[in-house]
């Protein structure tokens, strides 16, 4: 028996020596299975990114419109604004590379893109496309890239064209009007559809005298190609084509510190709160409105979509525009003309602008006059 015991006591002995070694062991396994799986959970737990890279300040609707009203609907969608990866290049498109590169260094899954030069942005989507990273061209195409996975903007020819036609109207019954044109920056895709839309109405029909093309479309620059148009022409212009409401107001602030007076009608676009109190001063003749908040919402849909690794919603495309190198869906919305007589029912309907915006102390008899209240 008591040998029996020995043996026994000798066993238990073996036994709660090798138990913390065990313990050791299970606590080692464990730990290792853990981080295994967190290892391979993490891509699926890792948040998804969109970066937003808009052009510049100079024209008010960026920051104004489009920034927010894509931020806001990507809140709805139930997107976290953390993630939102956004930058303005501020006309500089080597600056909006660096900002692209960023982006994508930050591990961007999708790149909404307004590119500052519609031909040098080819190298943001070319780099995305290696990476795999979609990319959607914003406002403004992107060409020649195959890298540009989606287009969404408003038809463009059509907003030159709806310039031109207002400008017609605007001066019926004149012989042989003389016209200044003031276009936009050369180096952005749509001034040229824009300028290929109103030359498509003009042509003929007006005699065009001075015809500029706008860098950066700088209002500044826009007042100084207006003020050497006055002196070449002796001040005499019978309209001004402008493309936008920043390079009209540039037009009008010269022709009204060379005493033009009362103004000739200028086209505009956009539908800036400063261009919609010039319309109802009588300073400005029209802008083109274009409904931003359903473009910023499309692109905030669309790139969502995409982040989430989920189809887009094919029914709102509704176009392929020719980039140089690839045929590009697309969402094409439509422009407006806008005058006094419907800013109600435009602008002021869809809440770009408040009535309480819009009629300030100084406009406050303009509304009245226009009825708008």
């Amino acid at each position: 028996m008591m040998g029996t015991c020995s043996i026994s006591d000798s066993t238990m002995r073996s036994k709660r020596a090798l138990l913390p070694s065990l313990l050791t062991l299970v606590v080692f396994v464990l730990a290792a299975c853990r981080t295994s799986t967190a290892a391979q959970s993490l891509p699926d737990e890792a948040p998804c990114k969109i970066a937003l890279l808009l052009p510049e300040t100079k024209t008010a609707r960026y920051e104004t419109q489009d920034l927010p009203n894509f931020k806001n609907r990507l809140k709805e969608l139930g997107f976290d604004n953390q993630y939102l990866i956004y930058s303005n290049a501020n006309q500089d498109a080597a600056t909006q590379q660096q900002q692209a590169e960023a982006a994508l260094t930050n591990r961007a899954n999708v790149l909404v893109l307004d590119p500052v030069d519609s031909d040098a942005a080819a190298k943001i989507a070319d780099l995305a496309k290696s990476k795999n990273v979609p990319v959607i061209a914003y406002d403004r195409l992107i060409k020649g890239s195959a890298g540009v996975t989606y287009y969404i903007s408003f038809d463009n020819e059509q907003v030159g064209k709806l310039q031109g036609s207002a400008l017609v109207i605007a001066l019926a019954g004149q012989v042989h009007p003389t016209i200044v044109m003031i276009n936009g920056s050369p180096t952005d895709n749509n001034a040229i559809l824009f300028k290929r839309g109103a030359h498509s109405v003009l042509d003929d029909k007006v005699i065009i005298a001075k015809e500029y093309d706008t860098p950066d479309w700088s209002p500044d620059k826009a007042q100084r190609e207006m003020e050497q148009a006055l002196t070449t022409l002796n001040n005499q212009v019978d309209g001004v084509y402008a493309a936008n409401d920043g390079t009209a107001g540039g037009a009008i602030a010269a022709m009204k510190a060379a005493g033009i007076q009362p103004l000739p009608p200028v086209t505009g676009q956009d539908a800036e709160l400063a261009a919609i109190q010039r319309i109802l001063a009588g300073e400005q003749y029209m802008t083109v409105y274009k409904a931003i908040k359903p473009e910023a919402n499309a692109a905030a849909e669309l790139a969502y979509a995409l982040c989430r690794g989920e189809p887009p919603d094919e029914s709102k495309l509704n176009g392929q525009i020719d980039n140089g190198k690839t045929r590009v869906p697309s969402i094409l919305l439509a422009p407006i003309s806008v005058t006094k007589h419907n800013l109600m029912q435009t602008v002021v309907a869809d809440q770009f602008w408040s009535v309480d915006q819009i009629c300030t102390a100084d406009f406050k008899s303009f509304c009245d006059a226009a009825g708008i209240q």
